[in-house]
């Protein structure tokens, strides 16, 4: 079973170790083999701790030799390098975390951990999350392994790098304004952004605090039912969790059947979201999964989010706000690259100039910007207002709809180099996936094709808060046609 690992699921893994067909050794052995070979290509690591996985592994076969199972038992993951995972280093991409090693583990790892995961190591990501080719990674960028010679997307593009290129099984992202959709449309694979407050940020690298969220990138949607079972709950040690009941995400999967599993859903079309600008092979794709869902009993209707126009702009100015708050702490003091000076602001100055990449820095004086004296209310509280307004948007469409289907990108994954030196152009890459972050529901992007060159296209799938079942079980219906 070992010799077609491209074909492995997460689930398929679980079975395979629960029956004796491999050992966990064997698996974990196998996938290091592979992104060992990659790296020098593809480059979706920034560490691989061979090592402390194979221990793991080791320790997972002595457990399920003595009797004991758990939902992961043996099965290997890769984390991106925001997520503290207790001995491993967990430097954002960034030169000035450079030699820190977590001491402790995030609520996400630490979840993972208790449900028999092993850790492979750590993905390549955009520094500090700021960016959506995993370009501005401060130790260089990933390639897209479907798309060769093309961006992965970003800023989870080490893991949507490491799951399309049949390296690991799973991988944690983590979603900002897109993080987590963008780079997995673009390489072919699920990835799900959770409800705001539905899985912990403990232990997590801020980026913007009220937008960011940790999800699944997977090869299935079972996949990402399955580690969302694992991942999803209230937790004390996030101010931001919320403590709501958690469903079943894998048994509502599973409960998908054939014939027309989406009759009784009504599924809405942004209008918004089909406008000037989209791609044409990237529309015909989507609109050939709306149309798959109605053939599978779906009732399409046109919605509006009348604010969606202003999306790209709010984002951009409440995440720069909350990123030049969260990155004041890396200033070389406690962790991290410190530059020597005499006086402690110069110290400040020289490690924050060298520690720091070009994007990271302009993020940083966009947010210090709009939160100083005089702009902040002609930005930042406008901003929040809009924000409202667009919150509103999605609720008003969710009071007639069960999901919104859209595209994820405008336009499909483009060749590393080009638009690097353009922010804009770069920032208007995550205007369709935006909305969902500001309004904190939850989002999928599920692959929905390829264009003619052979490049991955992904369809969005956006929800109420709390309304991952119902997702899940419509993109379960449309991988299945």
């Amino acid at each position: 079973m070992l010799d077609d690992l491209d074909a492995m699921t997460l689930l398929g893994a679980r079975e395979g170790l629960r029956a004796g067909q491999f050992s966990s050794v064997e698996l974990t052995r196998a996938l290091l083999g592979r992104m060992e070979a990659s790296q020098g290509d593809i480059h979706a690591f920034v560490t691989i701790d061979a090592e402390g996985a194979l221990a793991q592994a080791a320790e997972a076969d002595r457990r399920r030799a003595a009797g004991e199972e758990a939902p992961l038992l043996g099965v290997p993951v890769a984390m991106k390098d925001n997520m503290n995972v207790a001995g491993q280093p967990c430097t954002a991409s960034s030169r000035i975390l450079e030699g820190y090693v977590a001491p402790y583990d995030a609520t996400v790892s630490a979840r993972l951990r208790a449900a028999g995961a092993v850790f492979l190591g750590r993905t390549n990501m955009d520094e500090f999350a700021l960016g959506s080719t995993t370009q501005t990674s401060g130790f260089g960028p990933t390639e897209n392994p479907v798309a060769r010679g093309c961006i992965p997307g970003g800023s989870s593009g080490g893991s949507a790098a490491a799951v399309g290129g049949n390296l690991a099984l799973a991988a944690l992202g983590t979603d900002t304004g897109g993080s987590i959709r963008q780079p997995a449309s673009h390489c072919g694979i699920v990835g799900l952004k959770p409800t705001y407050g539905r899985v912990s940020r403990y232990g997590v690298v801020a980026c913007a605090s009220s937008l960011d969220q940790v999800g699944p990138m997977t090869k299935t949607v079972a996949d990402a039912a399955l580690l969302m079972d694992v991942l999803a709950g209230h937790d004390p040690l996030d101010a931001t969790s919320l403590d709501v009941p958690v469903p079943g995400h894998l048994a509502a999967v599973e409960a998908v059947g054939g014939g027309r599993p989406l009759a009784g859903m009504t599924i809405g079309l942004p209008k918004e979201y089909f406008g000037e600008g989209l791609d044409g092979e990237v529309r015909a794709l989507v609109e050939a999964a709306a149309k798959r869902a109605e053939a599978l009993g779906a009732t399409l209707r046109e919605v509006s989010l009348p604010h969606a126009g202003y999306g790209i702009p709010t984002y951009y100015i409440c995440m720069t706000a909350e990123v030049s708050a969260n990155l004041a702490r890396f200033d070389g003091v406690r962790y991290g690259l410190r530059v020597p000076r005499e006086e402690v602001l110069a110290q400040y100055l020289a490690t924050r100039a060298q520690g720091m990449g070009a994007e990271v820095k302009r993020r940083v004086l966009l947010g210090t910007f709009v939160l100083s004296s005089g702009y902040y209310d002609a930005y930042y509280n406008r901003a929040q207002k809009v924000r409202t307004l667009i919150r509103r948007d999605f609720d008003a469409a969710f009071a007639g709809c069960d999901l919104l289907l859209s595209p994820v990108t405008p336009e499909p994954a483009w060749p590393l180099g080009v638009y690097q030196d353009d922010p804009i152009r770069n920032y208007l890459s995550d205007v369709l996936t935006v909305g969902a972050n500001l309004a904190g529901c939850c989002a999928l992007s599920l692959p929905a094709g390829a264009t003619a060159a052979g490049k991955p296209v992904g369809v969005q799938l956006t929800g109420p808060n709390f309304g991952e079942p119902a997702l899940l079980r419509a993109a379960r219906a449309l991988e299945l046609r």
